[in-house]
C-alpha cells in the first residue's frame, strides 16, 4: 500500500473535530446539521452499526433563536420514574436553568431509533458562549456552516460608518422621539 492510500485511509476512519456557532440559528434545524457529523453520515464508509462519527463542539448556545412563540409554547417533559414525579418546563425556562440543554435535547431528539445515541453523544461538546478549553480547540480542523447568516447589530459598526451611510430620512430639528 503506497504512503498517499495509507493516508487516505487513515483520514477516512479517523474522527475529525468540528466547529458549529449557533448564535441567532434555529436548534431543530441546526441538530439535523449536527447529527451527519456526529453519526458519520457525511462519510462514504458509513454504515448503522459502524461507529464512524465526529466531535463537534457547539458555542453560542446562549444566543439560539426559536421560531415565532416558541419560547413561550414549547414544553419539555421530564419524569422521575416516581409517582407524581412527572414535570413539564417551558423553553424558556429551560433556557435560563441551563443554555446548552435545548440544543442537547435537539440534538438528541433527531438521533430516534439509533442505539448508539447515548455513546454518539458524548462527542457532542456543548458552550454557552465562546470560551472554549485550549485543548479542545488545538483539536479543531473543521468549521461547519451556519444555516442562516448573522445580521450585524448597528452597534456593532464604527462611527464612521453610521456616519457616512446614506439616511432614508432626515428628521428636523424640533422633531420629539418618542
Amino acid at each position: 500500500m503506497s504512503i498517499v492510500k495509507r493516508v487516505q485511509q487513515w483520514a477516512t476512519f479517523a474522527r475529525i473535530w468540528h466547529i458549529y456557532d449557533a448564535t441567532w440559528q434555529n436548534p431543530f434545524d441546526s441538530a439535523e446539521l449536527i447529527k451527519r457529523h456526529l453519526m458519520g453520515l457525511y462519510k462514504p464508509i458509513y454504515h448503522p452499526l459502524n461507529d464512524c462519527g465526529d466531535h463537534v463542539i457547539v458555542i453560542n448556545t446562549s444566543e439560539i433563536a426559536l421560531p415565532g412563540d416558541e419560547w413561550k409554547k414549547r414544553v419539555y417533559f421530564h419524569h422521575t420514574g416516581y409517582p407524581g414525579g412527572a414535570t413539564w418546563t417551558l423553553a424558556w425556562e429551560l433556557h435560563k436553568k441551563d443554555p446548552t440543554m435545548i440544543m442537547k435535547k435537539a440534538v438528541y431528539n433527531n438521533m430516534t431509533g439509533n442505539l448508539q445515541r447515548r455513546y454518539t453523544m458524548q462527542r457532542l461538546h456543548l458552550f454557552s458562549d465562546g470560551n472554549v478549553p485550549e485543548d479542545l480547540l488545538k483539536n479543531v480542523s473543521n468549521q461547519i456552516k451556519q444555516l442562516r447568516p448573522v445580521p450585524k447589530r448597528l452597534d456593532h459598526y464604527d462611527e464612521e460608518v453610521v456616519k457616512n451611510s446614506p439616511k432614508i430620512i432626515d428628521y428636523p430639528n424640533d422633531y420629539i422621539v418618542r
